[in-house]
This record gives structure tokens, sequence and C-alpha cells, in this order.
């Protein structure tokens, strides 16, 4: 590695010190990986169904906030030379913290936007899940640390905890190097240590609304009025109406001169009092390919058509082919994940729940084991659906299909990413015609249909079934246990926004 010279930073907030030490390079693995199938195609007749919001950005934003674009097709990333950091102007010292990472080249959404933030422009972000968005914000906030230190310099707000971690795991391997410091403010974990980690005057913030608040209302001495960074991750979550009365209040201690704000997404609206929300200046907006709904090309997208009474038998049915490679399956509801759980756990498969119902510690080490893959199948609800970085994640199950096809897209990105192959399984019952219909209008196109052998599946039915019974009693065991604790042990206001940071679907 070569010899960087130690920079002396000038600045009341703690100095940055260029290091020598390397950084824990990713596990990030390029093999491709996919459960084999067969797909056939779709019969030619394509029924009428309404069609969802474009959010086209034109219309949306002419009076009052002006927003110039960027929109690069998904090919042309791959058709030109590959950009290195330095080419985009970004500092040795980060430079070389992204080699340490394995970011050798620039991914189109970093090519496109790094330049422009290193230039001081506000900038929309949109790029399909997987592409590098955490990275195309970080690297433009540590150099602009780098010039010029202070404590509380950015803030990252993500809507769930899982999102936060990962973020701040992020910022402190891309400035480890030059020794940044950051904190993380979630739901779920202990205030005080939270205060203690303020106190120390770090250099970025990463935080769900709810407990950013929580501080900025009742930790001591805790400010933002010189930040002259915001970032909202999965921006579209962030501004809509759950999160708007929180986000009004942070937005209103925050600075209005000085301050640069970017928003990131795989799908974003850019409705006028969204923007004026945000408070952009000037953005300028980078679309990476030409759909408001972003997925890679390495990603294969099937469906099944089937009675809802034979989900279960199904889902067997796939997981038994699909042995060895990591799964996600995705539910409704709470209640759901934990059956489904339990009922593949009973017929021998390495299952593990996650959902908002779990306490934060509980979460994190599902997370962890599966990543891990000691866990080869983890079922959860929207929880789980946004912004993760699971490696070799190889297939995605929607057991039930999402309300939305914004969250369809954040639900399957969570395989084929960094450049892998992938698979995506929606399981459409009698009940789901008119919402699958409606998701692939929002897609732009017509999904294959799985070949599945129904009399492979229907000799399953037995053992399926008995495994239902046995989840059947546990679950009600477990209502019995949670009937008894009661529900009350927080009080109304800090619940609120604890229930928000949960996002348990």
């Amino acid at each position: 590695m070569s010899t960087i010279k130690k920079r002396k930073l000038t600045g009341n907030a703690p100095s940055l010190d260029v290091k020598s030490k390397k950084t824990k390079p990713s596990n990030q693995s390029t093999r491709p990986a996919k459960p084999s199938s067969k797909p056939i195609p779709r019969k030619a007749s394509e029924p009428q169904s309404e069609s969802e919001s474009s959010e086209d950005e034109g219309e949306d934003v002419e009076q009052e906030v002006q927003i110039e674009h960027v929109s690069v097709e998904a090919g042309n990333g791959v058709e030109e030379a590959k950009k290195t950091f330095a080419d985009l102007g970004v500092r040795e010292e980060l430079c070389e913290a992204c080699e340490n990472l394995g970011f050798t080249h620039a991914t189109p959404i970093q090519e496109q936007s790094i330049p422009l933030a290193l230039e001081g422009r506000d900038v929309i972000g949109l790029a399909e899940t997987g592409s590098g968005k955490t990275a195309a914000f970080v690297l433009p906030i540590l150099q602009a640390l780098m010039e010029k230190p202070q404590a509380l310099f950015g803030l990252v707000l993500a809507p769930t905890r899982e999102l936060a971690f990962q973020i701040s795991q992020q910022v402190e391997a891309l400035g480890s190097i030059i020794n940044v410091k950051c904190a993380t403010l979630v739901g779920g974990m202990d205030m005080v240590s939270q205060s203690i980690a303020i106190g120390k005057r770090p250099h970025i913030v990463v935080a769900t609304p709810g407990r950013l608040m929580d501080h900025l209302e009742n930790t001591k001495g805790f400010s933002l009025k010189h930040l002259r960074y915001l970032v909202m991750d999965e921006a579209d979550r962030l501004l809509d109406l759950d999160f708007g009365p929180i986000l009004d209040k942070i937005l209103k201690v925050l600075p209005r001169e000085g301050r640069h704000t970017y928003l990131f997404s795989a799908t974003m609206s850019t409705k006028i009092e969204n923007l004026q929300r945000a408070a952009l200046h000037n953005p300028l907006r980078v679309s990476i390919s030409s759909s408001s709904h972003q997925l890679v090309s390495t990603l294969m997208q099937r469906y099944i058509f089937l009675p809802h009474k034979h989900k279960d038998l199904y889902l067997i049915h796939l997981l038994n082919d699909a042995i060895g490679h990591p799964t996600i399956i995705f539910t409704r509801t709470v209640n759901e994940t934990q059956r489904v759980a339990i009922l593949l756990r009973t017929l021998g498969f390495g299952a593990i729940p996650l959902h908002g119902q779990l306490n934060q510690s509980a979460r994190l080490g599902a997370l962890s084991k599966f990543k891990t893959k000691s866990r080869d199948i983890m079922v959860c609800t929207d929880v789980a659906a946004r912004g993760l970085d699971i490696p070799s994640v190889d297939l995605v199950i929607n057991l039930d299909l999402p309300a939305d096809s914004k969250t369809y897209v954040h639900r399957v990105g969570r395989t084929a990413r960094a450049g892998k192959s992938g698979k995506a399984i929606a399981f459409v019952t009698q009940y789901d015609v008119e919402l699958w219909l409606r998701i692939e209008n929002a897609l732009g196109k017509k999904v294959e249909e799985e070949t599945v052998d129904k009399d492979e599946a229907m000799v399953l039915l037995e053992r399926v079934s008995e495994a239902q019974r046995v989840s059947i009693r546990e679950m009600k065991d477990i209502h019995e246990k949670r009937g008894r604790r009661g529900a009350g042990a927080m009080g109304g206001k800090r619940r609120g926004r604890e229930e928000m940071d949960r996002e348990d679907g």
C-alpha cells in the first residue's frame, strides 16, 4: 500500500488523521448462484389493469423547485470504460479506503452523482437496489469533512433500524483511514449509551426519525444547528405521510442555509410538497435507467399461480429444490412470519424469523445468523425489504404479495446485488390477480410463469399438513403468553415513535 502523508486538520471538532491501517475487505463474492428453473412463456392475453401513478418528474415540480435531470440507460455503465473513484475527483485517502473494501470501479449511480455532489449540488439519486447508493452519498460527505472538519457534520436518516446500522458500518469502513467517528441512534436500544455517544461529538450521525427526535428533545447539549449535510436514504419512505410530522419537526431545527441535501432511493416520488419538505436547493436528479421502478438485469422474476390453500405446500416444494441457496421469504404480517418460520423448522429447514415485534438484539441476531449462513432461510416482514445488503441471497419468495409495486421492487432487490445474479418468485393466488397485474403494469413488463410439477408438490401434502397443525398449536401458545404479559409496557408518545421505527408490516 502506498504511503500517505498525514494531513493536519484544523477546527474545533475532533481531527481526522490519516492512518495507514488497512480496513477489513468486504466479503463480496462475484460467483453467481441461483436455483435452476425452466421458465415457460406467459400466455399472450394481457388483461387491462388500472395503471399506478407513474410519478413522472417533470409536471409535479415545475413551479417552486426546478430540477435538472441526468438520465442514464442501464446499459451505458457496461458499454463505456468504467471509471475509478480517482477519476470522479475523490481524494487519494478515500480512494484507498474504497480499494481496501474491494470497490475498484464506480457504479453508474456513483459515477453520475459523486462529481455533482463534490461540486456542492443537492442530489436526488434514483437507482436500482444493490447499485452502491450508500457510497455515492458517503464519499462526498467524507471528502467535505476532510476539508473542513467539525463535529455533527452530517446526518443520515433511514426508515429502519437495520438499514441505519448498515449505513453506519459503511461510513466507518470508508472513513476508517481518516478516523471518522459515527454515532447510530435507533429505537429499541439504550438511550443513555446513545447519549454518551452523542457527547463524544461524532462527525456523522445515522438515525431513524423517531429516535433522533427523542434525543433532540431530551438529550442536553445535542443540537444540529451547524449541520452541513443531510441525507435521506430510502427517501420515498421517509417522505411519506407516516414519517411526515416527525420529519417536519426535525427539519425545523436544521439549518437551511449552507446545508447540502441528498435524497436516494430505488423508487421515489418527486411531488412538489415532498421536495419543499426536504428543503432542497436547486437539486439535480440522477436517474440510472429509464424506469421509475429500478430492477437490475441480473434478476430473474417469475410468478406461480396457485390456490391459496396450497401456498405452504408449494413453498416447501420450492425450498426442497433450493436447498443450500440462501433464501428470503416475505410475508405480510408478523403473525404469518412467525407461523411460517415454525412450519419450516418443524419440517427440518434452518429458518429464522425477522419482524418488528422482536427486540433489537433479537433482530440483529437474526440478521447475523443469516449473513453468516448458520441459517439459510429468513422469513420476514417488510422490515427487511429496504436497503439491507445481505451478500449471496440467491432466492426471494413473495409468499404474500406486497400492497404496492414499490415495496415489491425493494423486496426483490434483496437478491441480484452488486452484479451477482438472483431469482425472485411471487405467489399469486385467486385473491391476488388484480394486485399482481398492477405490479406488472408498474414494472412495465409481463413476468413469466414458473414451472411447477403439481404432482410432485402434492406428494408433500401429508407432511405439510402435520407441520401446519404443529405451527398453529405453537402460535396459540405464543398468543396466550403475550396476552398474559399485557401490551401496555411503553408510554403513548415514545411508543408511537418506537412503532414507527419498527416498520413491522
